[in-house]
């Protein structure tokens, strides 16, 4: 590695979600994150205590083995279990807060949904979250029912990028409705989640009442 090269800051992704379960999109947009912004490391960052939903999440330990096996296959992916491990709800502020001090000087690139960008004013200190770091937004939804609603001026003076990927209308949300109440003639919901996930998911009889 030249001189040069190793001034360089580092490039580290952090891409968090509920994960409830992981599914085809959510690798989807890992892959155009490493690919689009040459990134060192990717942190998949599953939630702890999700404070800003009104259900409750699946058990930790399902959703982070679940995880594990989703982004298994990507090189520069840390699947990062700090949000479980931390007792009280999950702030991503924290999360970036902790990583800034891990890794002095890189710049920290936060790839969201459209479905997180929507969302992200009401986030806990969601400005600190805009300076400390680039904010990546999936070019199209994965999610169809949050397309449209990113608001530039929000993110005025704040760096913003665009991740380019083909839309995929999958969520976990229909994910779990599909398992808890399967539908004749609909596209099996093994499709839709990593060939693991499925496995894991039937083992554990998960989502099986919603």
């Amino acid at each position: 590695m030249s001189s040069a090269a190793a001034s360089q800051p580092l490039h580290i992704g952090v891409f968090g979600g509920a994960f409830d379960p992981p599914h085809q999109a959510h690798v989807a947009l890992a892959k155009a994150a490493l690919a689009q912004l040459a990134l060192d490391t990717l942190h998949i960052v599953p939630t702890g205590q999700a404070w800003h939903k009104a259900r409750q999440l699946s058990a930790g330990a399902d959703r982070l083995a679940m995880t594990r096996l989703a982004f298994s296959g990507l090189e520069r992916v840390v699947v990062d279990e700090r949000e479980i491990q931390r007792a009280g709800p999950s702030f991503t502020v924290d999360t970036l807060e902790a990583l800034q001090a891990e890794y002095p000087g890189a710049n920290l690139y936060l790839i969201l949904g459209a479905d997180q960008v929507a969302a992200l004013p009401n986030w806990h200190r969601w400005q600190e979250v805009l300076k400390i770091a680039i904010i990546c937004i999936a070019g199209r939804a994965y999610d169809t029912r949050a397309e449209g609603e990113f608001n530039p001026e929000l993110y005025a003076g704040h760096p913003v990028q665009t991740l380019q990927l083909p839309l995929m209308p999958v969520s976990a949300t229909d994910i779990r409705q599909q398992i808890a109440c399967p539908v004749p003639g609909l596209l099996g919901w093994h499709t839709l989640v990593p060939e693991p996930v499925a496995r894991y998911i039937e083992r554990h009889q998960l989502y099986l009442s919603s």
